[in-house]
């Protein structure tokens, strides 16, 4: 009965799970904060990492360990190992006006965005690695001189588990290397003419592993406390894990519901879309994850709790009392802007009111049903990219909501399959670990317990209501 160890390296802070690798059943589990801001020392992982690993018990029994991390985040380091500048995370967005310039240096408008999504499967923002180095080479020219190599969290955290012997033996996975704008998924190969586009020259990136292969030994000295030389998976990006670690499958699309929420499915064939919508990501098995993020989710349950001055659970209470469709009232839930659409300038609105709808249950159903709709429209846009649904796996804070879970068969017009509250990055990264341990060309097939599944209960209504609402709101700003 091997143990394995899952790491999730997030942007708040790191969870390790320990678990049977044959069984999946969870044995220990620790975690540790990290620090806030859009860009840290990377020394603050490592530091979390061997907090959460010390509130775990530790890894003297463990076979394997896999890290999956927080994607896209700018890891630099010197010809000596050492990191150059504080890592740029994924939400840092000083890099958006290189994405811009990265897409129009490839041609005009759509034939820009074409050329990046044929070239690597996503069109740039942000938040991608690529946009980061063409800001660094543009603002910081004398530590973009220093950088011999870039490498992403996970990939950091796994090369430092190994002792960090050297540059050559960086590693990463297929599902985070889709996610820094200089991999290509359906190529299965770096694009190093984009990543010299964006810094000015050549540097060593790690080598993009399979999906059991290895990434080396855990060095015993690495962590302070007894520790066996266990292996160490390819890892993965969060996302990507995630999936992982409900069980997703061609045919299951994983709706996750946090702070921002993101619409990712299983397929067995790449995707790249122009429009910017749908990013072109891998997944861990050796397929690939097609995602949609949207910036208003489970905040936007805590702002009409906070409106009508009640709790979660009493906000749950008060949508379920409303009839669907809230009798007309609809809420579009563009409250700090949109990425999909792509809005960044939106503001919220709410559209029906009436002195019927005029009543905390209307308001609460609006804005249950107004959230789900924008996750909708994600899982729209994956369909139009040659997505299949065949049940939509519902995770993240916003879940546990039992409002959420009885509306989203009528938005969503398929079964909702509700695993219990769980650690599910870090979930996947441990059975990408016990995959790695047992071996095989399957991975073990771990069953969650007390899944609930919501059969579907398709209201049009809902939908077409809130369409027109919210391409009201889109014209009123064009």
């Amino acid at each position: 009965m091997p143990l394995v160890a899952g790491v999730d390296s997030s942007t708040q802070s790191c969870k390790v799970v320990l678990r049977d690798a044959e069984t999946g059943a969870l044995v220990r589990e620790g975690r540790a904060p990290h620090p806030d801001g859009t860009e840290v020392d990377p020394a603050a992982w490592w530091s979390a990492l061997g907090e959460a690993m010390t509130a775990a018990g530790g890894l003297a029994d463990v076979a394997a360990i896999s890290v999956a991390g927080q994607q896209h985040g700018m890891v630099c380091l010197d010809e000596d190992g050492a990191v150059v500048r504080p890592a740029l995370l994924w939400n840092d967005t000083r890099s958006a006006a290189a994405a811009a310039e990265l897409i129009a240096e490839a041609g005009d408008g759509e034939a820009g965005r074409r050329f990046w999504a044929d070239a690597v499967g996503s069109v740039p923002v942000a938040s991608f690695t690529v946009t980061k180095l063409r800001w660094l080479a543009r603002h910081e020219p004398a530590n973009a001189a220093r950088v011999a190599a870039v490498c992403l969290p996970h990939d950091w955290l796994t090369w430092r588990l190994a002792g960090a012997p050297g540059l050559d033996a960086l590693r990463t996975d297929r599902s985070d290397a889709s996610g820094t704008g200089y991999w290509s998924p359906a190529a299965g190969e770096y694009r190093p003419d984009l990543l010299e586009r964006a810094l000015g020259r050549a540097v060593t990136v790690p080598r993009v592993l399979g999906p059991a292969e290895t990434a080396g030994r855990l060095d015993p000295a690495a962590l302070a406390g007894p520790a066996a030389a266990a292996l160490l998976g390819p890892g993965a990006g969060d996302n990507a894990a995630a999936a992982f670690g409900v069980g997703a499958g061609p045919g299951d699309v994983v709706v996750s519901i946090g702070t921002s929420g993101t619409v990712f499915s299983v397929a067995d064939a790449p995707a790249a879309d122009p429009s910017g919508i749908v990013a072109g990501f891998a997944d861990v098995t050796g397929r690939f994850l097609p995602l949609v993020c949207t910036l208003n989710a489970a905040r936007v349950l805590d702002a009409a709790a906070r409106m009508l001055g009640v709790g979660l659970d009493e906000l749950a209470d008060l949508a379920l009392a409303a009839p669907p469709g809230a009798d007309g009232l609809v809420l579009v839930p563009y409250l700090e802007g949109e990425r999909t659409p792509n809005r960044p300038d939106a503001t919220g609105a709410v559209h029906g009111l009436t002195l019927r709808t005029s009543t905390p249950a209307h308001l609460a159903r609006a804005a249950v049903e107004g959230m789900l709709c924008a996750l909708a429209d994600g899982l729209d846009a994956l369909v139009a990219q040659g997505a299949t649904v065949r049940r939509v796996v519902l995770v993240g804070g916003g879940a546990r909501s039992a409002a959420v879970r009885r509306i989203a068969p009528q938005v969503f017009g398929v079964p909702v399959v509700v695993p219990p509250p769980g650690e599910y990055v870090a979930d996947g990264a441990a059975r990408q670990a016990a995959w790695v341990a047992l071996g095989g060309a399957e991975p073990p097939v771990w069953t969650p317990a007390d899944t609930q599944t919501y059969e579907p209960d398709p209201v049009p209504a809902i939908r077409e209501r809130y369409a027109q609402a919210r391409d009201h709101v889109l014209d009123r700003r064009r």
